[in-house]
């Protein structure tokens, strides 16, 4: 019923950077919040930033200052702008629309930073 599409994971060195996409389509109308989890092997999922409709943005402490996310509210897409790219960065990235019904996952995006 929901689909949440992604791209842009690839390889890249450290210090340089990449943008992702996701956007939203299916059976969900009206999206309030969109956000990114990342999932280091071996380690929990955590929370990377999020973006109300309305602009209101937060980061997680370790991207603040590199990161940077934006969204599209008629397209129902969220980017990830990515600079500044450290090795600990390197994960797996999900898209994340949190709604009071579901809370639907992208099947994610892997990102390599290689030094």
């Amino acid at each position: 019923q929901v689909w949440l599409v992604e791209s842009g994971g690839g390889l890249v060195q450290a210090g340089g950077s990449l943008r992702l996409s996701c956007a939203a389509s299916g059976s969900i109308f009206r999206i309030n919040v969109m956000g990114w989890y990342r999932q280091v092997a071996g380690k929990q999922r955590e929370l990377v930033a999020t973006i109300t409709s309305a602009g209101s943005t937060n980061y997680a402490d370790s991207v603040k200052g590199r990161f940077a996310i934006s969204g599209d509210n008629a397209k129902k897409t969220v980017y990830l702008e990515m600079n500044n790219l450290k090795d600990a960065d390197t994960a797996v990235y999900y898209c994340f629309v949190p709604t009071p019904g579901m809370n639907y996952w992208g099947k994610g995006t892997l990102v390599t930073v290689s030094s």
